[in-house]
């Protein structure tokens, strides 16, 4: 069976892996190559690592850390954090990444995208939206949410999938951490605006939401962080993913509701 995708999302501060609400508090769960080890054995589709605090600290991305990540992953690898040219991209790839993630050098610098495009190919090329609500309706951040970019989060997408982004992550600030379902009118607006893989993160919390998700638009990336390392109403850690064949069954579920979506987006 053709699935979507369902991603593990880990981020990364001060060496440790950590967990935020609304892009705040973080909470410390663990270490980073532990959890990469147990989603190894979970047979995970694909995993997204995000340092938070490269941009913001202006510092460039961590290879040391990126090479022992890669080494250990046995699923596609998507990184991010800290890059700002092309040939930081080239470099994380040369070490075993499959996607580069990128989010305030896109929005403040468009072109970086396609100069990172013809290094790599648009298939690594990963754009990360931050997006806030605002009088604009949808608006992208940047900094680890701490800027406002003035931009509305559609017409930006459009932009940078232009530019040359192989794949649109839409991250919600607003729904981070708070496992109360995906904000299904934010990725609307999105999704409608590109034809690129779309992934969306921030909100989910069961798999009732990834399974509400991919029923609403078939063939899309369901991201998620807290729904990943935290178990029951007390939030206690404990890397979890669904079994090959509760996936199979989310998605069996979803599409009976929907019908089958276009696969022109199924992978990234």
């Amino acid at each position: 069976m053709l699935r979507p995708r369902i991603i593990p999302c880990l981020l990364i501060r001060n060496n440790g892996l950590v967990k935020t609400v609304q892009f705040g508090n973080p909470k410390y769960v663990g270490d980073p190559l532990n959890a990469v080890r147990i989603f190894n054995e979970k047979e995970v589709d694909e995993l997204m690592v995000v340092d938070i605090d490269a941009s913001t600290q202006r510092r460039q991305p961590d290879y040391a850390r990126i090479r022992a990540l890669a080494a250990e992953c046995r699923m596609p690898l998507s990184y991010g954090g800290g890059v700002k040219t092309a040939e930081q991209a080239a470099s994380i790839v040369s070490l075993g990444v499959e996607k580069v993630a990128v989010s305030s050098a896109a929005v403040e610098q468009p072109d970086l995208i396609g100069k990172i495009a013809e290094v790599v190919g648009s298939q690594s090329v990963v754009v990360v939206l931050d997006v806030r609500r605002s009088k604009l309706g949808y608006e992208v951040w940047t900094h680890n949410g701490t800027r406002p970019s003035g931009r509305a989060a559609p017409d930006l997408a459009r932009e940078l999938e232009q530019a040359g982004a192989g794949e649109i992550v839409v991250n919600d600030i607003d729904n981070d951490g708070v496992m109360k379902g995906y904000d299904l009118a934010l990725i609307r607006a999105i999704y409608g605006s590109v034809s690129v893989p779309v992934t969306a993160l921030g909100g989910a919390g069961t798999l009732s939401h990834v399974s509400e998700l991919i029923g609403a638009f078939g063939m899309i990336g369901a991201a998620a962080g807290s729904m990943f390392v935290f178990k029951g109403a007390y939030r206690a850690v404990l890397i979890n993913y669904p079994s090959r064949s509760d996936k199979d069954a989310l998605v069996r579920a979803a599409r009976g509701d929907s019908g089958k979506e276009s696969e022109r987006r199924a992978f990234g």
